[in-house]
């Protein structure tokens, strides 16, 4: 009945359906998100083209712990590369980087979206856009995807290639996001439209030099 009315009950937030909207993605959407998340089109909005009214948690979840890891890991083999010439140095395995990378990604990931979905909400009354608060933090997630084959890479020992990778991954992922926003804050006006995207451009320079 609910489905020929076409009308449903809206799932309560503690029962399980409630959350197994949030990862009904496949394996080619989330590819193809991830695809569009490093390769900014103009005229091509993330939120629009890709994820089409379907947000996921998924795939950001996913990339965040993948992110974690590549960090810990390479940072640990990069420091025993660089100590392993010293014969004094005994080399002990540093597990609190995965501690700080988690904090740091996670952090990032949810507190930097729900800032600007909370400002961009504060400012629809002047003419900005919006999306959801679920769309906004799926644009984040899938945006860190950038820096994992980026951090695989910082293993090799040659800082100028290191920084140009960093460089590379941050403007590729800054760009999309930047695409994605800038015509929800233009309506605004263009001071406040380039300060938030010059807000936004610059969080993410500033993770990955975190990173």
């Amino acid at each position: 009945t609910q489905l020929l009315g076409g009308q449903r009950r809206p799932r309560s937030f503690w029962t399980f359906e409630y959350y197994q909207a949030f990862f009904d993605v496949d394996t080619h959407q989330v590819l193809e998100r991830i695809k569009g998340s490093v390769t900014p089109l103009p005229g091509k909005n993330f939120v629009r083209h890709r994820l089409r009214n379907n947000p996921d948690l998924y795939g950001p979840f996913w990339i965040c712990a993948t992110l974690v890891f590549a960090l810990a890991v390479s940072g640990n083999l990069s420091h025993l590369t660089e100590k392993r010439v010293s014969p004094t140095y005994h080399y002990s395995p540093q597990f609190h980087n995965v501690t700080i990378a988690a904090t740091l990604i996670y952090c990032y990931a949810w507190l930097v979206p729900l800032a600007l979905w909370g400002f961009l909400r504060w400012r629809q009354s002047h003419g900005a856009g919006t999306y959801s608060f679920l769309e906004t933090v799926c644009v984040y997630g899938y945006s860190l995807s950038a820096y994992i084959p980026t951090a695989v890479l910082w293993l090799i020992p040659a800082t100028w290639l290191q920084w140009l990778l960093l460089a590379v991954a941050a403007l590729l992922s800054a760009s999309v996001l930047a695409l994605t926003f800038w015509p929800l804050v233009r309506a605004d006006g263009r001071a406040t439209a380039l300060a938030v995207v010059a807000a936004v451009v610059s969080l993410h320079t500033l993770l990955a030099v975190g990173c």
